[in-house]
Parts: C-alpha cells; structure tokens; sequence
C-alpha cells in the first residue's frame, strides 16, 4: 500500500484552531456546495427540517452517536420524511479523511460503509497498523486491494473531501465533531434523541 497519500495529507488535515462560536448561519449558504463533491441527502427533498451534520470518521464522539442516536433519529424523522439529513466530511487526520475517500468511493453503498466504519472504529482507526486494518475491513465489503488503492490515491477525491471541512471550518466555523446544523442553527456534540426532539418538534410537530 503507497501511503504516501498520508504522509501528504498531514500538510492539510490537521488540528484545528479555536474559531468563534457561530449561533447560526444562512441556509443559503449552508446549502451551497463546496468545490465539486455534491452533498449525499437522505430524506424528502421538500422536508421542514434540514440537519447537517460535520463529522470525522475517527471520531468517537460521531461513532457514538452513529451507535446510540442515529436509528432513532433516521427512524423517526428522516425516513417518515419530517427532516433529510446530510452528513459532511470534517477528517480531524489523515486516516479519516481516507475513510471518507473510501466510502465516497463505495457509491450508492457510501452510507453502509460510513455505518461500517464508525460501527468498526475500534478495529481500525485505533490499531498499530491502521491502513492494514481499513484495507481488511474493507475488502469484506467489496473492494479489492487494487480499488482500495486507487481510491486513496485519488487526488480530485482528497481535494473534494478537503474542500467540504475547509468550508466548514472557515465558512460555518465548526471547530469540533460532530457539529450539527438544523435549520442553520448550530449545535456542537453528540447529542441524544431527547435533544433532537426538543429542537425538531418545535419545527416538524409531532
């Protein structure tokens, strides 16, 4: 495996400066794509609600709340259609930024392997030899060592990804993960169902 693209993209993925708390943004604003890798929205296109979520893949705090959150948020709001929901790539390392290359590179399959990579955080993200153990994951869901290459060593789709956390960093100034924007409102951690609902009832109605 050439890990140059790691050792390159710790240039350009690193920690992250304190920035101003943002109460809120435009939704115009928010909405507006970064660079050329479109948002993946899941919901009705027309829903009252519009959660975006900024994330890392090597996260904890997001894999928890992909764990213990997300179902119940999916269930009860995204798929009965009162809120869609877009999850951004904010990679805090190298390492995450080549999980969200990778689930980029999984197609129509992109948010099955977001669940397998946060559900399998533990075995790779935090191991002695990470890229060995992404690569193994991922191979059991489809790729190949020659497609596991080829897609972390695409250029445009590292650019991609890092022209999404540049906007959220200096556009929305999301300084942690996950950070969470609904209706342009800004929430950072990871929150419960409870929380959710306290802030999408008001919107949706129950």
């Amino acid at each position: 495996m050439d890990r140059r693209l790691f050792i390159a993209a710790l240039s350009t993925v690193s920690l992250l400066p304190q920035a101003a708390f943002a109460q809120a943004v435009s939704m115009d604003e928010l909405l507006k794509p970064a660079g050329k890798l479109p948002d993946v929205i899941l919901g009705k296109p027309d829903a009252k609600a519009t959660i975006v979520e900024y994330a890392s893949m090597t996260c904890s705090h997001c894999a928890a709340f992909h764990a213990n959150t997300w179902p119940a948020l999916k269930a009860k709001y995204i798929d009965s259609g009162k809120a869609r929901f877009i999850l951004r790539e904010f990679p805090l390392d190298p390492l995450a930024a080549g999980g969200f290359m990778l689930a980029r590179c999984a197609g129509d399959k992109r948010e099955a392997m977001i669940d397998l990579l946060f559900k399998q955080q533990r075995n790779w993200a935090f191991v002695e030899k990470p890229v060995d153990a992404l690569a193994a994951l991922v191979k059991q869901a489809g790729f190949t060592q020659e497609s596991f290459e080829k897609c972390l060593t695409d250029q445009a789709l590292l650019d991609g990804v890092l022209a999404v956390k540049n906007q959220g960093q200096n556009d929305f100034k999301v300084d942690s993960t996950p950070t969470f924007f609904i209706n342009g409102n800004k929430y950072p951690g990871a929150m419960s169902i409870d929380e959710f609902d306290k802030i999408l009832s008001p919107i949706v109605g129950n």
